[in-house]
């Protein structure tokens, strides 16, 4: 017996040094040691193009896309508009990424973008065209700070800005030369909140110039646009996440841009966001756990299955070209995915935008769309924005195998009021002029049928495809020709 427990003394022993060298030694060999049990954590993949011990990295992306589009624009079989064509979409980025210190980051991103073989003259905007904007400075800032030692960042230069799902604030990258901001913006982040205040103007693309903002008078037309903001994030409450935010954009109405004898744009924009985290509603299973000292796999992220939810409230005052501005917007979606093969998620969302009932007097309704990404919420045909419509949304979603996936969605829209315009997803061009026969016209605009595929071939190279039909309603059909619109695209995105 003493023997015996001599050996098991000695075993214990060896045990022990055994997890300290091994907790020694855990950022080499990806191991971590928590009582007494020592869990495997997975590698991080190395980035290829970094040099210098990660001192210098490069990141490299080609896009290209066809699209085919027929009747997007005028909705009328009689005639054979510019828009109404096929064409090429080229983009490729290069960017190169500065260490110096771990406080201390440099980046720039040059991009060019090409439209080609279109018969639509290719200047950014014109027309719908998404145009050719070549080799141009797309990102270029210094960031101060390093949030793990101290909370508090700046970050100042050109950049994107991004918040929530982008509904009012994104990159708009499916657009072929995206959106970026001339910005200064600080940043404080704790474990599980952050807060956000920036001042921006927006970079507008122009065509064989250098593309500028308003903050180097680069539009040379005294609009002198700020763009500034507050935004909170938290994940206080576990199973979402929750934003608040203060948006104000200002704009000077001068001779030069949109000359108008009734005041400059000035507004400020007060919303909140919640979003249900993948997985957080799924059943729990227990983890498996180590014993004597085993190594164990990390336990993985909740898999994305059961109840999940999102909703967005934004509220408008102030004042828009003169005019008095109260309007609001309303986003809420639930879906629920499946737990067996292929994963089905079927999905259902309302959005929601104020219109202006009457645009002869000096109050504005139409809710301001500000600076979105709408291209992933109101149909791939960019036909609406976040403004002056109702739009019921029904999704599917399949993934046959973990690289591809598969939606089917269906939205049906109505304007709020035929008293304001049809805004397309720019929140600029409108589909009819506002005339007497809009005004009388029925309410329901259309449906709008999508299917895409993406196919995540590595982790390099996604390819992408999608066909979508526009049934023309009774507000084309009382304003107009009213014929079914199509269209389609193939893309393919290699990035390092």
């Amino acid at each position: 017996m003493k023997k015996q427990h001599h050996r098991t003394k000695k075993s214990g022993a060896l045990l022990a040094a055994a997890l300290l060298v091994s907790n020694s030694f855990s950022s080499l060999a990806g191991e971590v040691v928590t009582d007494s049990k020592v869990v495997v954590e997975p590698k991080k993949e190395s980035n290829p193009l970094c040099f210098l011990d990660g001192m210098i990295c490069f990141d490299l992306e080609e896009r290209f896309r066809w699209e085919i589009r027929d009747n997007n624009f005028d909705f009328n079989d009689a005639v054979n508009a510019p828009t109404d064509d096929n064409w090429f979409l080229q983009r490729a980025r290069i960017g190169m990424k500065l260490t110096l210190t771990d406080w201390l980051k440099v980046y720039a991103q040059a991009q060019d973008s090409r439209e080609i073989n279109s018969d639509r003259a290719d200047f950014p905007g014109l027309f719908g065209a998404e145009g050719d904007d070549a080799f141009d400075l797309r990102q270029a800032w210094v960031e101060f700070g390093n949030p793990k030692s101290f909370p508090l960042t700046l970050k100042v230069g050109r950049q994107i800005l991004s918040y929530g799902d982008e509904r009012l604030i994104g990159a708009f990258d499916w657009n072929n030369i995206g959106r970026t901001f001339d910005a200064a913006k600080l940043r404080w982040e704790e474990k599980s909140w952050s807060l956000d205040a920036f001042a921006s103007a927006v970079v507008v693309p122009e065509r064989s110039q250098y593309n500028q903002s308003d903050f180097v008078n680069g539009t040379e037309t005294d609009r002198q646009q700020v763009f500034s903001g507050l935004y909170f994030s938290t994940t206080a409450i576990p199973v979402q996440t929750t934003d608040l935010y203060v948006l104000h954009l200002h704009e000077n109405d001068g001779p030069d841009y949109q000359a108008n004898p009734l005041g400059d744009t000035n507004f400020f924009t007060l919303g909140a966001r919640v979003k249900s985290k993948p997985g957080a509603f799924a059943p729990h299973e227990d983890e498996a756990l180590s014993k004597d000292g085993k190594a164990v796999v990390a336990p993985k992220p909740p898999k994305p299955i059961g109840f999940d939810y999102d909703a967005e409230f934004a509220f408008q005052t102030g004042n828009v070209r003169g005019l008095d501005l109260t309007a609001f917007a309303v986003h809420g979606g639930i879906g629920y995915t499946f737990d067996t093969s292929w994963l089905p998620r079927l999905g259902l969302a309302y959005n929601f935008g104020t219109g202006d009932d009457d645009p002869a007097d000096r109050n504005i309704q139409t809710f301001q769309n500000l600076f979105p990404t709408n291209h992933k919420f109101y149909g791939q045909m960019d036909v609406f924005s976040w403004q002056n419509m109702h739009d019921i949304e029904f999704s599917v979603k399949v993934q046959p195998v973990k690289a591809v996936t598969i939606k089917a969605e269906y939205h049906a829209f109505w304007l709020e009021t035929t008293e304001d315009s049809w805004y397309r997803a720019n929140g600029i061009a409108t589909v009819r002029p506002l005339n007497t026969a809009a005004r009388d016209a029925g309410n329901y605009a259309g449906s709008e049928a999508d299917l895409t595929v993406t196919w995540n071939v590595n982790k390099y190279l996604q390819v992408e495809g999608g066909y979508s039909h526009f049934f023309a309603g009774d507000y084309l059909a009382d304003t107009g020709p009213s014929d079914d619109a199509d269209f389609g695209y193939v893309q393919a995105k290699l990035t390092f």
